[in-house]
């Protein structure tokens, strides 16, 4: 397909493609390929769901370089010194963040307490309470948004200052993705309209009533704003002619730590970031709903994906190299 094909294909699709509002494509700083749809602009902002996560081990790797936190096996809990441990709660103490971002940390119950942490004062300690359990330590993933929360509260600890604040300085102003706010609610109402809601966002992220943003889902960017974080990431934390994050901690983020099941499309895992195939030098921050951060270093490109509320959207990777690739 060409340019015009693929607009009219995406257009009119009823399928998985039906909701795709935004694809950049990029190349050291230059966008290559750029279509929006459903009424979305190019600088328009989605809730880009569990990308954010990838833009969390972004701003780790950050907090790293600049010695806020000294290393990945420090202890989580060492972070919240305030934090009242639950009685005969032992696994806790010996959580560290390399487990957080590997998804091999350890949880109670079978399934995440979204009420509970999401109608919380504090969603950091909410998520700290279901952190832990009688199993121990046992290296096993498990995918666990409400866990990454964890994350934010580690940061915000480590630097002294709000993480929108951290990202805004360190991250999305460098790359010149506009400056974030907070969203502000956290209602029950506006949890569900946040995430159902087909129309442009600002550029914002999901809060607590702690104004901490919500680290496994929330935050908003667009298609645009997805692919310089990719074309940073293909240039080993360059952007601009600046390194914004180090090579070392790129490199770190996309080694390959874990082979998923088939669950996760037998893809393989590092830092909050996805490697979909063994032998290929390519990887992704992949949200619901059909977001994505993709990055190929063997065609030297990086592509950003948005798209509005449909559930259990994941083929991008696959659309990617079928029908934007060719194009660039």
């Amino acid at each position: 397909m060409n340019r015009e094909e693929l607009h009219g294909f995406v257009a009119g699709s009823t399928g998985n493609e039906s909701n795709i509002c935004q694809i950049c494509a990029m190349r050291d700083g230059r966008i290559l390929y750029e279509d929006c749809w459903r009424g979305f602009k190019a600088d328009d902002a989605v809730n880009v769901n569990s990308v954010t996560k990838g833009v969390m081990a972004l701003l780790t790797g950050i907090a790293v370089d600049k010695g806020f936190i000294r290393n990945l096996d420090e202890k989580v809990i060492s972070f919240f010194p305030d934090y009242q441990v639950k009685r005969g709660e032992k696994t806790i103490y010996d959580v560290t963040i390399r487990h957080l971002i590997t998804m091999t940390a350890p949880y109670k119950g079978r399934s995440e307490p979204w009420k509970k942490v999401c109608t919380s004062d504090d969603w950091t300690k909410a998520a700290l309470d279901f952190l832990g359990g009688r199993s121990g330590i046992t290296g096993e993933f498990r995918y666990a948004t409400l866990g990454i929360q964890i994350l934010a509260g580690v940061i915000e600890r480590a630097t002294g200052e709000k993480l929108i604040d951290f990202a805004n300085r360190n991250l999305f102003i460098p790359l010149g993705i506009p400056e974030h706010t907070i969203h502000g609610d956290s209602s029950k109402e506006d949890q569900f309209d946040f995430f159902m809601n087909k129309t442009p966002r600002k550029n914002e992220w999901y809060s607590d009533p702690q104004d901490t943003v919500t680290a496994g889902w929330g935050l908003c960017a667009s298609g645009r704003d997805l692919a310089k974080l990719g074309d940073m990431v293909l240039n080993k934390g360059v952007y601009g002619g600046k390194q914004i994050i180090s090579s070392d901690w790129i490199r770190q983020m996309t080694t390959p730590y874990i082979k998923l099941g088939e669950r996760f499309g037998n893809m393989y895992y590092g830092y909050l970031w996805y490697k979909p195939f063994e032998n290929r030098e390519v990887y992704a921050a992949i949200g619901d709903c059909g977001n994505i951060i993709y990055v190929n270093r063997e065609k030297h490109v990086a592509v950003g994906m948005t798209g509005a509320f449909k559930p259990m959207i994941f083929d991008r990777v696959e659309f990617i190299e079928k029908n934007v690739l060719p194009l660039v």
